[in-house]
């Protein structure tokens, strides 16, 4: 059950969804080198890794570590990143994660 929960759930919220989406990963590619979508190693069910999709907010050519370890974390974000972390807009497209079975709505 809730499973289809989560399929229902996701596939209407990227029906919603797929036009501000469109339009935010056009200006993350207009406002900074690099691909729109930022791909996270995530630790799921069982331990298992999974790729979890979120819009690029930080330089491409940010260090591979954790924000918060960062000596100006501020200082990498891309011009739209710093919005789009305040708004979380850069997790919409977490909802692929959810149709695929690798995350669930909670």
């Amino acid at each position: 059950m809730k499973r289809l929960f989560d399929l229902f759930m996701g596939a209407i919220f990227l029906i919603i969804l797929v036009l501000p989406m469109l339009v935010v990963a056009i200006l993350v590619r207009l406002t900074s080198a690099g691909p729109a979508l930022y791909w996270s190693d995530r630790v799921g069910r069982d331990k298992a890794i999974f790729r979890m999709p979120k819009f690029r907010t930080m330089s491409i050519a940010t260090p591979t570590v954790a924000t918060h370890l960062l000596r100006d974390p501020d200082s990498w974000l891309t011009p739209i990143g710093g919005l789009l972390r305040r708004t979380s807009l850069d997790e919409i497209p977490q909802l692929f994660s959810v149709l695929r079975g690798d995350m669930s709505f909670v």
